[in-house]
Order: C-alpha cells, then structure tokens, then sequence
C-alpha cells in the first residue's frame, strides 16, 4: 500500500507521548469526521496508519449504504492543508488532526470528491470540509476506512476505540491531548 500524501504540512507539533501531553493541559474533544463504524488505527488497511506511522487516532468506516456523505471538521482550528481526499486542521493550542478518507483514494485524483473548505479558513467542529461518493469509492474497490490521526503524535497518544461501535458525524470520536 502506498504511504498516505499528506505532503507539505507543517504543523510544527513536536513528537510527544501520551504522559507527557497529559500533563500538560486539559483534552480538546475530537469529533468524527463522518458516520459510521469506528475501528482502531491497528485494523486499518493500510501499514502507514496500521503501525501508527503517522500518528495516533481511531478510523471510521462509513456504512455499506452510504451514499454521498459530507466529512466534517474534527475540532475547531484552522484549515492547513486540504486535498479531495484529505484535509489537515490545526488546533489554536498547536496540535494538528489529518482526516484521510478511504485508503490509496489519492488515486482518484479527485473523481467522487467535492471540497467545500479551502487552506487558511477557519472551521469549528462539525463544520463541512468535503463530500465523498462513497458509493464511487467502493465500485473502485478502494477501502472507505477514513484514519483520524493527531499528527506528530505518539501511536499511542489516545486509547483506541473498541471496534465495532457507532458514531455519527459531529459526535465524539476520542479526546486530544491540549498542548
């Protein structure tokens, strides 16, 4: 599998464990960027997120009968990096979330993707980034499992979610540790 583009984002978060950011200051709530299924980054389907490479978080896999769905921010901050397939915003406090929806879509070239957010743009949680033809997605036989992943972080830096739990769009996924 192909190593995730999140090419040019600075975010400037140096690599932290998950003790050291604890104590640092108070969670930042992290909402899921879509609905559905919620699995640990360890089952994800590609080794870069699997092993944690990237950073900590969870995943999301839409539902089978998903059609056209909107991803939405998942924490307040600004937009540092936005793609068709993929988006990057970055907490006030300094930590950054990388939203990969579906595994190797970059090869899409965005076919399916619609981007409502542009780079620089201030969001608040729940507000919307992209929509993604999930349906598209799957007839190219291309995973819809979407990462979450605070980047420049520890793969542990959250505890992962028990696989097979629900979440909807806008509702908590996991907490973010302040900076």
């Amino acid at each position: 599998m192909s190593r995730p583009d999140v090419s040019t984002a600075v975010v400037g978060s140096p690599d932290l464990s998950t003790a050291e950011v604890a104590a640092e200051a108070p969670a930042i709530s992290v909402a899921s960027p879509l609905p559905g299924r919620l699995i640990p980054l360890s089952e994800v389907p590609d080794p870069v997120f699997a092993k944690g490479l990237v950073g900590g978080g969870a995943a999301v896999i839409p539902d089978d009968d998903a059609g056209v769905v909107t991803a939405v921010a998942p924490l307040d901050g600004k937009v540092i990096k936005v793609m068709p397939h993929a988006y990057i915003v970055q907490h006030a406090s300094g930590p950054a979330v990388l939203v990969h929806v579906g595994i190797d879509t970059v090869g899409l070239k965005g076919e399916g993707f619609t981007v409502i957010a542009q780079k620089g743009d201030q969001v608040r949680a729940g507000d919307p980034m992209i929509t993604v033809d999930v349906a598209l997605v799957r007839s190219k036989d291309l995973s819809m499992c979407s990462p979450v992943v605070i980047l420049d972080s520890a793969p542990d830096a959250i505890e992962a979610p028990a696989s097979g739990g629900r979440v909807e769009a806008g509702a908590h996924l996991f907490d973010l540790p302040g900076k």
